[in-house]
């Protein structure tokens, strides 16, 4: 039942922030469209930063994560080249899809680099499987996509559709692959 009206709510926020064009949703309008009292959000949620970042964390696993498919049975670094270039790709897909709701779910966490973390653990996570490096900080994983910020990072979603953005991606790849 927690779990079902936690969905909910993040559902609505969603649908709320889609209806309305922007991310000044309040805590009021979801509680009112849910028939929940305002309080009653903050069961689930400890603030209305903790709510933003669940719904940009449910946005970016449905939008990016779960649409990546790398078979395991890859030597390690081909595997995680190729789960790289199909997170570029997917963010990048995310963004010519619907930019307006790619920027929508990335405006706050934008400015925001502890929130931008949590968003990416899920990433992290599938980085630390694919190289093994069962790092219980995520450390190494962290690093290796911030080598990629440029592929990665909104700030930078106008060079995405570059005519070279392969080979970019293949000269940064080539610079640290024998590092990992």
């Amino acid at each position: 039942m927690v779990q079902n009206t936690r969905d909910k709510i993040l559902t609505t926020a969603e649908e709320l922030i889609m209806e309305t064009g922007n991310t000044e949703v309040t805590l009021d309008q979801i509680a009112s469209k849910l028939g929940l009292s305002h309080a009653a959000l903050y069961k689930h949620f400890r603030n209305k930063q903790a709510l933003w970042e669940a719904v940009a964390t449910l946005w970016f696993n449905r939008e990016i994560i779960n649409k990546i498919n790398i078979p395991s049975s890859l030597p390690q670094k081909e595997q995680l080249h190729n789960w790289l270039w199909a997170f570029v790709n997917a963010k990048k897909a995310a963004f010519n899809t619907n930019s307006k709701m790619f920027a929508l779910n990335t405006e706050y966490i934008d400015n925001n680099p502890p929130a931008l973390r949590n968003v990416l653990t899920s990433a992290y996570r599938e980085i630390d499987s694919i190289m093994g490096y069962n790092d219980p900080k995520l450390e190494k994983s962290e690093l290796i996509l911030a080598a990629f910020s440029i592929f990665t990072l909104p700030n930078f979603k106008d060079t995405w559709n570059d005519p070279e953005y392969d080979k970019r991606f293949e000269i940064l790849w080539n610079l640290i692959k024998n590092g990992i």
